[in-house]
Parts: structure tokens; C-alpha cells; sequence
């Protein structure tokens, strides 16, 4: 798919260039030309996966942490750069702390925030891409080290989020040299990059301060939308029992009403005001229903949105040494290059 620019709508699903019969990956619009090989992966880390108990089963959230940093489907777990620095965020109860990588140029800071279910995952577990990405997009990348779950329900997470956001919307100037703002995230840090705009123009006026939001398979309804629960069994990374298992960790004993609150689950919230974003899932990912309904309603807000539905992609993509992942990893560069410009 041809990368668009921030300011751009919603793209139309292109086959132009794909093999006949291509139109059964659905709303694919890239990565059609790989899909042979990407669905060989699936095949792959599906093997994989069946060996080790899924995480709903193992139900610990210390193991659980254990078992992502081995590392899975050929990426090899967290590797440390001596490029990124610890930092500590103040606020009012506490110090959150933030990873940092700064670039020898630097013309905006991107807000970047981990997935991993609110229950697994560090700002300190993704260095290599980090750094890539401040170089390439010539931006200081700041990573939220938020609280995690059991132990720390909502809003802890949240409100770790909020309060970085807010420290850079005040510091970016003095701390990098400027003020121009991008924010993002994977799987459940795309559910709080989405969070932490609202609360932005919801509590701080302070609609603005983000020039745009990369936000990358997120699940953004904690209810669950269709393709959640109609994914059912299969494991590839995720499943319908083990983003149950992560909802439950997050938001114990919540009824599905409770958890559309928009302040959870950002499809339910008003997006009005919001900064252009652009949404990436894959047609294998259970929380493809999330970005398809929330770059549609982002856009019928009024604000600009682009999506990239990644034929056969699972869960996490841009982790996995295939194809697509670089295809997926330039693109987010191109796109956070292009909001600071």
C-alpha cells in the first residue's frame, strides 16, 4: 500500500497488483504480495505456541512475563542498547518511569507505549526498534514504564500515561528542543496512546499538543468486539480465552457494560478533536474488528485517518522476522518522520 501522509482519509482497499483470488484476504490493502509467506509463519509460531501453555491457562502474571521475554516466533527477547537511558517522570504520587533515546537530530519526541495485555511487556524490552526509530525519524523516543496488572488495576496504567503526556506537552521544549508531539503504541499501548489524547482534551484542554497517534492493533473495546469473540481457540499470540484472561487481570470482576466506559475502551469514547492517526492490524489478528471500527469512527469525527489492514498478519507482526514486519516498521518511520516535519 502506498504510505499516505497524516492528513490523508481513509484508504479503499487495493488488489490492482494481487493474484487472482487475492479478494479472499478481505480488507487487505497491503501486504498481499507476501501473504504466501506470512501465512507460512502463522503456520509456524501456531507450532510453537502449542507448545507452551497458553498464558490463560498458566493464569500467573509474573510467569507470564517470564514467558514473553524468552521470546517467541523467532524473536529472541529484549536485547538492552547502551543508546537508551532510564529516566524518572515526576507527579504528584509518584515518578513514573520512562526510556529514553535521543538521536543526534532530533525535530519532534514520539511518546511510545508497550503492549502486552496491561499484564506483560517493559518500555525497556523493545531497545533495537526504539533506537531505529528515533534515528530514522530523527525523534527522541520516550517509553512509558507503566504499572502493570494484577497488581496494578485500572487506571494505573492509565494514569501513568496521562502523566508522562502531560510532562512532555511541558518539557518537550526544554528537555528536546522541541514541542512537536507524536504519540503511539502496540496492542494495549494504542488503547492508552487513544486514552491518554482523550484525557489530554478532556481534562488539560490540551487538545493539540499531539501532531499525530500511530496506533498499531490496538483493542480498544475491552468488552470485546466480534472478531474477539468469534476468534475463538486458535493461538497465535492472542485468542479469545487469553484476552479474556488480560481484560480480567486489568479490570477484575468489571460486567461488559461496565467496561464500554470510554474512558476504557476509547471505540465507545467521542473522538471528536482528535489528531490524524493511522491505524495498522492484520486480517490473523483477533482484535481486527477493533481498528476497523475505530479508524471508521475516527474519521467520522472529523479527523484524518489512514488504515493498513496487513493480509494474513497475526497479532504482534512487527516483532517477527518476516516480510511484512519491515514493510510494517518503515512505514511507521515514514509516518512519525513525516508528523514532525
Amino acid at each position: 500500500m502506498t504510505h499516505k501522509t497524516p492528513g490523508s482519509s481513509l484508504p479503499h482497499s487495493e488488489f490492482s497488483d494481487a493474484a487472482p483470488g487475492a479478494a479472499v484476504m478481505g480488507a487487505a490493502t497491503t501486504g498481499i504480495a507476501e501473504a504466501a509467506e506470512t501465512r507460512a509463519f502463522n503456520e509456524q509460531l501456531e507450532r510453537q505456541l502449542a507448545e507452551r501453555v497458553p498464558l490463560h491457562v498458566l493464569n500467573d502474571a509474573v510467569a507470564a512475563r517470564t514467558w514473553w521475554r524468552q521470546g517467541i516466533g523467532g524473536n529472541s527477547g529484549p536485547v538492552e542498547l547502551a543508546e537508551g537511558s532510564w529516566r524518572a517522570v515526576p507527579g504528584p504520587d509518584r515518578e513514573v518511569p520512562v526510556r529514553v533515546f535521543t538521536p543526534p537530530e532530533v525535530r519532534g519526541v514520539f511518546l511510545h507505549i508497550h503492549g502486552g495485555g496491561f499484564t506483560f511487556g517493559s518500555a525497556g524490552e523493545q531497545d533495537p526498534r526504539l533506537w531505529r526509530l528515533a534515528q530514522r525519524a530523527r525523534v527522541a523516543v520516550v517509553s512509558v514504564e507503566y504499572r502493570l496488572a494484577p497488581e496494578h488495576p485500572y487506571p494505573a496504567a492509565h494514569d501513568d500515561c496521562e502523566q508522562v503526556a502531560r510532562w512532555l506537552v511541558a518539557n518537550a521544549e526544554a528537555e528536546f528542543g522541541t514541542d512537536r508531539l507524536v504519540i503511539g503504541g502496540e496492542s494495549a499501548g494504542a488503547n492508552l496512546s487513544a486514552a491518554t489524547l482523550l484525557r489530554l482534551r478532556d481534562r488539560h484542554d490540551a487538545a493539540g499538543a499531539f501532531l499525530a497517534a500511530q496506533l498499531v492493533f490496538g483493542s480498544y473495546d475491552l468488552s470485546m468486539t466480534p472478531s474477539q469473540r468469534l476468534w475463538g481457540e486458535r493461538n497465535l499470540l492472542l485468542s479469545t480465552p487469553t484476552l479474556a484472561w488480560f481484560r480480567e487481570n486489568y479490570t477484575p470482576g468489571w460486567s461488559a457494560e461496565d467496561r464500554r466506559d470510554p474512558a476504557l475502551s476509547p471505540l465507545y469514547a467521542n473522538l471528536t478533536g482528535l489528531p490524524p492517526a493511522r491505524f495498522v492490524v492484520g486480517t490473523n489478528d483477533p482484535v481486527l474488528d477493533d481498528s476497523l471500527f475505530m479508524a471508521a469512527r475516527w474519521q467520522a469525527a472529523g479527523n484524518a485517518a489512514t488504515l493498513d489492514v496487513v493480509a494474513e498478519a497475526p497479532h504482534g507482526f512487527p516483532l517477527f522476522p518476516i516480510t511484512v514486519a519491515e514493510q510494517e516498521l518503515v512505514r511507521q518511520e515514514r509516518f512519525v518522520a513525516a508528523a514532525v516535519a
